[in-house]
C-alpha cells in the first residue's frame, strides 16, 4: 500500500489551492468531477467550533495546513465512494462505526470516511463480500476429539429390575444434559454408541442396576472466540488495496492540498 493510500495522480493543472486560504478552486477532482473547496471549508468550520477546537492547530501554521490536507483526503475519498455506490446501485449503509484495532489496520484517512458515510461502508461491504482468509492467516486444525468423546444431550434413568427397566418410556428419564459418554457407566456408553441416535438405549445392566438412556447425535462444537477476527482482518486488507488502487486511478489532487505523508509537500515532517 501506498504511503496513507495517497493517490498517485499529478496535481490537476487547472486548479490551485492553498489550505486555509479562500481560493476559488475545488480541493481535487473525482473521475474527472471538481469537489468543491466548501466541502473542505464547512469541514475545518465544523471542528473548530466543536468540543476539541482547543486541540486543534493554530490557523496558517504548518499543522492546520497539513489538517486540511488530511480532511480533503477524507472528503475526497467519500466523493469516490459515492460515485462507486451510484454506479454499483448500491444503497446506504447504516452506521458501524469501526474499534480501535480496525481504525488502525484501515488508516486514520480511511477509517474517518467509513465512520462519516454510508457510501463508504456500501462500497467495503460490496468490494470485499467475496474476501477469503490467506492461507497464511489460517491457524492450525484444532485436534479433534473420537466421535465417541463428544458431547451430547443425555437423558437416563436407573432401575432396580430387568423388567421395571423394559417397560419404561422415554417420558420417565431424566435428563443429564450435556455430557461426553466416556463420562457415563462404560456398559451404559458402549449401549448408547450401538443405538440410533434419539432412540432407547438399554436396557443395561452393571453394579449400580438396569440403565436405560436416550442421547442425541453428537452436539456441533461451537465456535472458538474470535473465530471472525481473521476474515475481519482479511476484509479490511482487501478494502485498503482496492480503495488504494482506485484513489490512484480517479482521484487527481491540487498543488496545496496534496496527500499528507506526501514527501514533496513542504510540511511534512517526516523526512528522512
Amino acid at each position: 500500500m501506498t504511503a496513507l493510500g495517497a493517490p498517485h495522480h499529478h496535481p490537476h493543472p487547472a486548479a490551485e489551492a492553498t489550505p486555509g486560504g479562500a481560493a476559488p478552486g475545488p480541493i481535487g477532482f473525482v473521475s474527472g468531477r471538481p469537489i468543491a473547496r466548501e466541502l473542505l471549508d464547512r469541514r475545518i468550520a465544523r471542528l473548530r467550533g466543536g468540543p476539541l477546537s482547543a486541540a486543534l492547530p493554530s490557523p496558517g501554521s504548518s499543522e492546520d495546513r497539513q489538517l486540511a490536507r488530511w480532511l480533503t483526503q477524507v472528503i475526497l475519498t467519500e466523493a469516490l465512494c459515492e460515485d462507486e455506490a451510484g454506479r454499483l446501485g448500491l444503497a446506504p449503509v447504516p452506521d458501524g462505526p469501526l474499534d480501535r484495532l480496525a481504525a488502525v489496520e484501515l488508516g486514520s484517512i480511511t477509517a474517518s470516511a467509513y465512520n462519516g458515510s454510508p457510501w463508504v461502508r456500501a462500497v467495503f461491504e460490496h468490494v470485499t463480500a467475496g474476501t477469503a482468509i490467506p492461507p497464511a492467516w489460517r491457524p492450525a486444525p484444532a485436534p479433534q476429539p473420537p466421535p465417541a468423546e463428544g458431547r451430547h444431550l443425555v437423558w437416563h434413568r436407573l432401575f432396580d429390575d430387568r423388567e421395571a427397566a423394559e417397560l419404561a418410556g422415554a417420558g420417565e428419564l431424566e435428563p443429564l444434559g450435556e455430557v461426553t459418554l466416556g463420562s457415563l457407566p462404560a456398559a451404559l456408553a458402549a449401549e448408547i454408541r450401538r443405538t440410533p441416535p434419539g432412540t432407547l438405549a438399554g436396557p443395561v445392566r452393571d453394579a449400580l442396576g438396569w440403565h436405560v438412556a436416550v442421547a442425541s447425535a453428537q452436539l456441533a462444537q461451537p465456535p472458538e472466540a474470535g473465530a471472525a477476527a481473521p476474515l475481519a482482518a482479511a476484509r479490511r486488507l482487501a478494502f485498503a488495496r482496492w480503495l488504494d488502487e482506485t484513489r490512484a486511478a480517479k482521484i487527481e489532487l491540487v498543488p496545496g492540498l496534496e496527500h499528507p505523508g506526501d514527501p514533496r509537500q513542504p510540511d511534512n515532517h517526516h523526512k528522512h
